[in-house]
This record gives structure tokens, C-alpha cells and sequence, in this order.
């Protein structure tokens, strides 16, 4: 018995860690963070402007602030340091570096912010467009929050 729970259990582990390692993943599982939830995410920051730089406090194709970079965890470039002054706006202005910096927020705050029993992309965007604190506030009492809502479907459509 104890030789067949063996020979299961190790496979399963090996596949587990071949993925982890394939794949790149911190370890993290947010449940309905999917590549396309991702891109989407970004489509309502910036259109996914990966050229967007540094304005008025926010940088890169998610529009992301040293306020938000450090609720997520002061997550850096590979060989960076998060102390270093600049760290946090060059892992913005990276694609995959901002990702990691999104990905370490919503595992903050991600929750069910529009109480429909389920947490997913739009709750994600809920708590980006909202903060972590005040995600539940409907998006469309401003401008900005209208615009995100109008970019949402549409990227939402075009998957």
C-alpha cells in the first residue's frame, strides 16, 4: 500500500514543480487571474501602452504607483534592489515585471467587490480602479471610473 502512494504521490509532485518552473509562477494562485484577465487589465490602465512611461506618479502599460508597488510587495526587476531609488518605476515600465506587481496586489486585495458571489476579472479591475480598500464603490460615479468600465467591455468582447 505504502508503495503505491509512493509511486503516485511523486509523479504528481514532479509535474507540480515542473510547472512552477515552466511557467514562472511566484506560487501564488489567484483564482480568475488568467492571461486574459491580464491583458484586459491593462487594456483599462493604458490601452496597454507599453510605451507609457512616468506621469504624475504612475508608470508603465498598467499605470501603476510607488503606493500600489509597495502594497504589492516592492516587487523589483531580477537582480534589483527595492530599496534603490528608481526600482519600483522600472518594474512598472516592464511588462512582465508590472505583472508580478499587479499579481502581488491582488493577492492583497482581491476579493469579491461587486458581491456576485464570485471573484474574477472584473472585481480585479473593481479593486485597481477603486484601490484595495474601496473596491466596492461602483466605478461609474466618475469620469475615469465610466472610461474603465467603457474599456473593460471592450476588451472584454474582443477575447
Amino acid at each position: 500500500m505504502m508503495g503505491t502512494r509512493l509511486q503516485l504521490v511523486f509523479p504528481v509532485c514532479l509535474i507540480a514543480v515542473l510547472v512552477f518552473l515552466m511557467t514562472g509562477s511566484t506560487g501564488v494562485f489567484i483564482s480568475n487571474l488568467s492571461a486574459a484577465c491580464y491583458r484586459c487589465l491593462c487594456h483599462v490602465s493604458t490601452q496597454c501602452d507599453t510605451s507609457n512611461e512616468c506621469s504624475g506618479g504612475y508608470c508603465g502599460p498598467y499605470n501603476i504607483s510607488r503606493v500600489y508597488w509597495i502594497d504589492a510587495g516592492k516587487v523589483v526587476l531580477p537582480e534589483d534592489d527595492p530599496e534603490r531609488n528608481h526600482a519600483w518605476q522600472d518594474c512598472a515600465r516592464s511588462y512582465h515585471c508590472a505583472m508580478k506587481i499587479i499579481e502581488g496586489y491582488l493577492q492583497k486585495f482581491g476579493k469579491d467587490c461587486n458581491s456576485d458571489g464570485v471573484t474574477d476579472c472584473y472585481d480585479y479591475m473593481m479593486v485597481n480602479g477603486n484601490g484595495g480598500y474601496g473596491c466596492t464603490q461602483p466605478l461609474n460615479r466618475t469620469a475615469n471610473g465610466r472610461r474603465w468600465l467603457q474599456r473593460y467591455e471592450q476588451c472584454r468582447h474582443s477575447l
